[in-house]
């Protein structure tokens, strides 16, 4: 007789094992932050497409020069990683020369072009 891959279930319809299993547990709650901080999102702007990354500050763990205002990003500060979507050379070339921006000087950034 072949196998049945439905599950089965007792005469009360909940699953069988009774005793609650990973089922009843409570589903913890998404913490939005923190699925949202690894993944890179598209903005597209005069001088290109680019792939913007937000770097939390717990995440921060080196020092890095902010090309918009010349200074320090310190360990512990929050601040994002940003890399040419549309480079010459390909994506790959394009990750190879991410830098480090600070979340304030990268949004003014656009009004230099105007």
């Amino acid at each position: 007789m072949p196998r049945s891959n439905r599950p089965r279930r007792n005469a009360s319809g909940s699953r069988s094992g009774g005793n609650g299993g990973k089922w009843s547990e409570p589903v913890p709650e998404l913490d939005l932050e923190r699925a949202r901080s690894g993944i890179a999102r598209r903005e597209s702007a005069p001088d290109g497409d680019w792939m913007v990354r937000t770097m939390t500050a717990k995440k921060a763990e080196k020092q890095y020069i902010c090309p918009g205002c010349s200074t320090a990003i310190l360990p512990g500060i929050a601040h994002l990683v940003v890399w040419s979507d549309s480079h010459l050379f390909g994506q790959a070339a394009g990750l190879a020369e991410r830098r480090h921006w600070h979340t304030n000087c990268w949004t003014s950034r656009t009004y230099r072009y105007r």
